[in-house]
């Protein structure tokens, strides 16, 4: 096997791992994790709504149908939509309260998952890869 049909899908199956470790991670809360990155993104908003074009620009799986992950989300009181005043047409979507709370609970498990796996390599290596993945991707 050539090294870079090696190093995609190296790339590949330690994505799907780190996947599958967050979603059993987040499992128990009831949320999947392309419903947990919207709850991100919108808690990244800082309380300013964002329309589904942004969310759908910051997903980290671009596949997903964020209309479908929303109204889900909508229905577990996590986030809300709002419909603008001067232009009906255009609905934002902001997270409640009970959606912070929420990330409240899964941060600290989240961050452990992230911590356990990157503590694999020293923090040089660390950054190093970080920067080398960035390339990879520009």
């Amino acid at each position: 096997m050539s090294p870079s049909k090696k190093l995609a899908l190296n790339l590949i199956v330690t994505a799907n791992h780190i996947s599958d470790k967050i979603q059993e991670a987040i499992k128990p809360f009831g949320i999947s994790s392309q419903q947990f990155n919207v709850l991100r993104i919108l808690r990244g908003q800082k309380g300013k709504p964002a329309n589904l074009s942004t969310i759908q620009e910051r997903m980290v799986t671009k596949m997903s149908n964020t209309t479908r992950l929303v109204d889900k989300l909508v229905e577990k009181d996590l986030c809300e939509r709002i419909i603008c005043p001067s232009n009906r047409r255009k609905i934002e979507i902001r997270i409640t309260e009970n959606g912070l709370n929420l990330l409240e609970q899964i941060d600290p498990i989240i961050e452990k998952v992230e911590n356990d796996f990157a503590s694999k390599i020293n923090e040089k290596e660390l950054l190093s890869l970080n920067t080398k993945l960035n390339e990879l991707r520009s």
